[in-house]
């Protein structure tokens, strides 16, 4: 496969770019692998990756329903941050933010991930106190923080409402400059051509019907495509996990929503930075074409759709108004739902599962994208060694009968 470099794009241009190799083999899946990924969006391509160049598994088949990039990876408005409170999420996010800032040169794709930083608002005194112990944490941990005052605050993003007599007065802020954003159909393209080149079998339109168990072991999948045997099984399918398990008659603690996201006509250049307040309950930030992507909480009922309400539209509009009132005669272009799940305490689920050989990444809710290389990373650590990977070993499901549980709540960014 061709390496993109400025020597192969002039070449290409000789004859038009007409002769570019496709980025990946469309493969048709052969009859056994070593291990079989579930879900190809950028947590089971991500998984595959780090299976193959950091694990030598390279006999993997990622098999997707649909097509690459088709669900959840492509449907979030595409922020980056590690700046949770608690050791275990922070740790576990901020391994991804490592992997984030070398992942165009590892990938030798452009994911186009832009550190511009990450604003989260205080909109009361009380607020402001939980973000200063959140900063204080973060430092403590090695993750950058900083806190910010409404001067600051005015020359990063001019745009936004500070006067005292608005609806949320914002009393601060804090920022994590090493946060911001990527480009969620380059980083599933990335993701799938590096896993190709190393001999994964990217296997599209093949839908999983079943999991093939005997004496308490997964040896294999029914898919819409024929039976796949497969000495492990790695599932990542975000909002249809419950409905993986089931097939082997479990049970998750999650529940699946509609999260809907949109985006702007574009504009010239006003927000450099990404905007999140929690208690408003709105993030956004401008794409380089100049569109605002923005976005609030989830819907409130369980659904597998990824259509959303009208409802949520006009609460994320009038939500982004309170924060940016100079917005208010900017078009909406465009909208979108992806379909997260949740688990209780809003924090992932990842590790073995009680049959033997089959494994789960799952319960992301709104925080999956962030995650994407470093959950691909510990989970594809967790299948080949079948253990967990440290990062790994207190987000498993065990947690949930111990009663060790890992609320990030207040750091989630939005209510969910």
């Amino acid at each position: 496969m061709t390496c993109y470099s400025l020597l192969s794009l002039a070449r290409n241009a000789l004859t038009g770019h007409r002769r570019w190799a496709p980025a990946w083999r469309d493969a048709a899946p052969k009859p056994a692998y070593d291990v079989v990924i579930v879900g190809g969006g950028g947590h089971g391509l991500a998984t595959a990756h780090y299976l193959a160049s950091r694990y030598g598994v390279s006999n993997v088949a990622v098999l997707e329903k649909g097509w690459i990039g088709g669900g959840n990876t492509a449907r979030n408005t595409t922020i980056v941050r590690s700046n949770y409170l608690l050791d275990d999420s922070a740790f576990l996010y901020e391994h991804s933010l490592k992997l984030w800032e070398g992942l165009t040169a590892e990938l030798d794709f452009n994911v186009m991930f832009s550190q511009r930083g990450v604003v989260s608002l205080a909109h009361s005194a009380h607020e402001l106190t939980a973000l200063r112990q959140r900063d204080r944490v973060m430092r403590l941990n090695g993750i950058d923080s900083e806190m910010l005052d409404r001067a600051a605050l005015h020359g990063l993003a001019p745009a936004l409402d500070l006067s005292p007599t608005a609806r949320f007065p914002v009393f601060g802020a804090s920022i994590q400059r090493r946060g911001g954003i990527a480009r969620h159909d380059a980083v599933a393209w990335g993701f799938a051509r590096a896993a190709d080149r190393r001999g994964v079998d990217i296997v599209q339109n093949c839908a999983v019907t079943g999991l093939c168990i005997e004496n308490g072991r997964v040896t294999g999948v029914e898919t819409t495509r024929g039976p796949i045997r497969a000495g492990k099984v790695g599932i990542a399918v975000a909002g249809h996990s419950g409905v993986l398990a089931a097939m082997a008659g479990l049970r998750l603690p999650i529940r699946s929503y509609t999260l809907q996201a949109f985006v702007s006509e574009p504009l010239k250049p006003v927000l450099d930075t990404v905007i999140v307040s929690n208690q408003v309950s709105c993030y956004v930030s401008q794409s380089d074409k100049g569109e605002l992507v923005f976005g609030a909480a989830r819907d409130n009922y369980s659904s597998y759709s990824q259509r959303g309400s009208l409802p949520i539209l006009e609460d994320c509009v009038a939500n982004l108004l309170q924060l940016f009132p100079t917005f208010s005669r900017v078009g909406v272009l465009r909208g979108w739902g992806g379909t997260v799940d949740v688990s209780p305490d809003l924090s992932p689920i990842i590790g073995p599962l009680p049959v033997e050989g089959l494994f789960i990444n799952c319960g992301w809710g709104t925080g999956g994208f962030k995650a994407t290389p470093g959950s691909g990373d510990v989970f594809a650590a967790t299948i080949a060694r079948e253990e967990p990977h440290p990062l790994a070993v207190p987000f498993g499901l065990d947690r949930f009968a111990t009663g060790r549980l890992i609320d990030e709540a207040a750091a989630a960014g939005v209510s969910h």
